[in-house]
């Protein structure tokens, strides 16, 4: 019996034919995937429940998540809590809630700035997106001069220029500041450090949104007698909410990353004051030798990254306005 080529067995070999191509396409890619991601992921997820110092590998099952909160149990007492734990979680959760706010804000800023129409714009927005396209240890080295406490040029601007001794005094905060040699400053410096990337991609994405805004709102505004504050109040920032919560989501993971700069500026002092949560991972892991903490910790990282990330999509119904978006 002779096969007939009817139009839906066409439809099905050209449906099989395409989507023989489309994997054959996405092989590569697939193949990084597995390599490079997945596949060090499961190793670390196997790594979290055992000892492995390189030398020996001894299954110890949760006792490496349970040694961070204290869980494991000696000779039927709790044993103590690991504090470089806890104290890189602080560090970087006081980072988080203080960096990521400020960086927000300047960066709508500097976008609502660059957004004008006046003369030689393009090389104002050029000016200042170079900066972050200095390599990171070269922009840490640049900071570290930077927060020297002797020569450096912000304690040369505070002592010299602005002669701002009296408001530490008032402040009853030491001065001169020492910054990345005090515990007390040294967080802040790096908070502070944080603004160099104002003019970043954050920024290119505040102002992509704002040039998406049609100029017809604001006409309409204007002969309404709004303000320039209403106007940005009651039209910018509603319609600026996609671009708010995708740099919204975006800054935090970045800020409960953050490595290179604490690596090459401080390492983690002075007195763990600057230990960062992933530079911990790190230290935990090539320092003293501990891969199967190292890899606890790093699912611990996800285990709060991943819940945070879906409350704030959750919560994005709630304030995030899409453009023709049902009500």
């Amino acid at each position: 019996m002779v096969a007939r080529h009817t139009p839906s067995n066409r439809r099905q070999s050209l449906l099989a034919r395409q989507s023989t191509w489309g994997f054959l396409m996405i092989t590569p890619w697939l193949a990084g995937f597995l390599i490079f991601t997945a596949g060090p992921m499961i190793m670390s997820l196997v790594l979290s429940v055992f000892h492995y110092d390189l030398a020996r590998a001894e299954f110890v099952g949760l006792r490496n998540f349970g040694h961070m909160f204290g869980w494991e149990r000696m000779e039927g007492q709790l044993t103590a809590v690991d504090p470089r734990f806890w104290q890189s979680l602080g560090v970087t959760s006081t980072y988080v809630l203080v960096a990521v706010p400020f960086g927000m804000v300047g960066s709508l800023l500097v976008a609502v700035m660059l957004n004008q129409r006046v003369r030689g714009i393009a090389l104002y927005r050029t000016l200042f997106y170079l900066p972050t396209l200095v390599p990171a240890v070269a922009a840490a080295l640049l900071w570290m001069w930077v927060f020297q406490p002797d020569h450096g040029i912000l304690n040369t601007i505070l002592q010299h220029w602005l002669h701002a001794g009296w408001a530490f005094r008032l402040a009853h905060l030491p001065y001169p500041p020492q910054w990345l040699q005090s515990t007390t400053y040294a967080l802040a410096a790096f908070i502070v450090m944080g603004l160099w990337a104002l003019g970043g991609p954050r920024m290119l994405i505040f102002l992509a949104g704002l040039q998406g805004i049609p100029d017809e709102f604001y006409e309409a505004a204007r002969m309404d007698g709004a303000g320039a504050w209403k106007q940005f109040r009651h039209i910018t920032l509603p319609l600026l909410t996609p671009a708010i919560f995708f740099n919204l989501v975006l800054g935090v993971i970045g800020a409960f990353q953050v490595f290179t700069a604490a690596y090459v500026m401080t390492g983690g002092k002075p007195g763990n004051a600057t230990l960062f949560y992933v530079l911990n991972i790190y230290q935990t892991a090539f320092e003293r030798r501990l891969f199967g903490h190292a890899s606890a910790l790093a699912w611990v990282l996800f285990a709060i990254l991943f819940p945070l990330t879906l409350l704030q999509v959750k919560l994005s119904r709630r304030w995030v306005h899409y453009e023709g978006a049902a009500e």
